[in-house]
């Protein structure tokens, strides 16, 4: 689960290969495994159908959809950063799937009315400024019965242990203050019955992450506090000693909740 500055279509081509390496990291969580798994189940994409995956990011999911869809159907990958997506576009020539991926914005999706029976987008609802007109562009481009799958965190249920509460409260609020949405994962529900979706399914994963996912993390996070003030440098060395104290007597634990809502277009 990316930390959620990352803005991938802000993000320069300099730094691609560092956030691929985090994706890649993080797609090896157990939780984001499982999510996925069950997003992948619930969705049911068949042979023949027209599929999009919204923010395909290295395309792994995208990638999915070309195996299910066949040469009968059409498996895309949308993104808004052009330097992701030719990573995406080297991996699926490498997995000899024949998936396509093309540069946009879900607030305006560069496909025609009622086009795709399947529509997935996972963790793009918490960089969103106006979820719900993203929302009614996803119901623009399913035809009538097609499903959506949409998965995302909800920040406000991060647990950092160890370290100082007070600290760690803090690292946290600078780190979302820049973030439009952080409790997009239990808003899912409302912005699809909002756009006349009916909703079929809900599902949910607290994703625990491992020490060396999680330290990139707590880095970016003090650079945000430092930028606010809200945390000393001597602060945030107090809680990394504590926290690499706990790392190396296996007392550690960072976990967020994500939340997946599926429905169909009636």
């Amino acid at each position: 689960m990316e930390a959620p500055s990352f803005h991938s279509d802000r993000i320069d081509a300099d730094r691609i290969d560092e956030l691929v390496e985090l994706l890649d990291l993080q797609a090896d969580l157990p939780g984001i495994r499982r999510m996925r798994q069950w997003a992948h189940e619930a969705l049911a994409v068949r042979a023949g159908e027209r599929a999009l995956d919204i923010g395909a990011g290295t395309g792994s999911e995208a990638l999915v959809f070309a195996e299910r869809v066949g040469d009968a159907g059409a498996a895309i990958g949308l993104d808004p950063n052009p330097a992701m997506l030719a990573v995406a576009r080297r991996r699926a020539a490498a997995a000899g799937l024949c998936a396509r991926f093309v540069h946009g914005s879900v607030y305006h999706l560069p496909f025609p009315d009622a086009s795709f029976d399947a529509v997935r987008c996972e963790r793009v609802y918490q960089h969103l400024d106006d979820p719900a007109a993203a929302t009614a562009e996803i119901a623009r481009v399913l035809r009538p019965g097609g499903r959506v799958l949409l998965i995302d965190s909800d920040w406000y249920t991060a647990i950092t242990h160890p370290g100082d509460p007070a600290v760690v409260e803090a690292l946290g609020t600078a780190m979302l203050a820049d973030v439009p949405n952080p409790a997009s994962g239990r808003r899912l529900r409302g912005l699809l019955a909002g756009q006349g979706f009916v909703i079929d399914d809900q599902g949910s994963e607290a994703v625990i992450w491992d020490p060396v996912t999680a330290r990139p993390l707590y880095q970016q996070m003090n650079e945000q506090a430092s930028r606010y003030g809200t945390v000393t440098a001597e602060e945030f060395e107090r809680f990394l000693a504590d926290l690499d104290a706990g790392i190396e007597r296996g007392d550690f634990h960072l976990s967020v909740t994500m939340f997946a809502v599926l429905a169909h277009k009636p």
